[in-house]
């Protein structure tokens, strides 16, 4: 099984965090969606980050995306990983879960790619990633 593992942050202010980011380390965003891309969303989320990557000090990848609620200092960091091939990342959701939480469960999403995530049996959350 081969995956990328890319850290991403659940925050309480996503773009206030990842400016600070890069005034510190140096850096840029490659890409920033957010909540208003999904269909149903309320009004007061759509401007939240869903998902935003930073490029840092000299080509490290951060993802960022905004909390719907207060973070308890210490819960807002997780793992996502990126794969290659779909059946990787379905075995990885499975396995990560068991015992654990599926907070969102994985499947083909509106921006394109294969998306799931879950909370493990030691409470960090992992994204698992499929773009075909």
């Amino acid at each position: 099984m081969q995956a990328q593992m890319v850290p991403f942050i659940i925050s309480e202010d996503a773009r206030g965090q990842a400016d600070f980011y890069i005034q510190a380390l140096g850096g840029e965003i490659g890409i920033l969606t957010t909540f208003g891309s999904m269909p149903g969303m309320p009004e007061a989320h759509q401007d939240k980050v869903m998902h935003m990557s930073l490029t840092l000090a000299g080509g490290n990848r951060l993802i960022l995306t905004d909390a719907f609620q207060e973070t308890p200092k210490g819960s807002n960091m997780g793992l996502a990983l990126t794969f290659s091939h779909e059946e990787d990342a379905r075995a990885a959701y499975r396995n990560l879960s068991q015992g654990g939480t599926e907070k969102y469960p994985f499947e083909l999403q509106p921006w394109g790619a294969y998306y799931g995530e879950v909370i493990d049996r030691y409470g960090m959350t992992w994204q698992m990633v499929f773009q075909g």
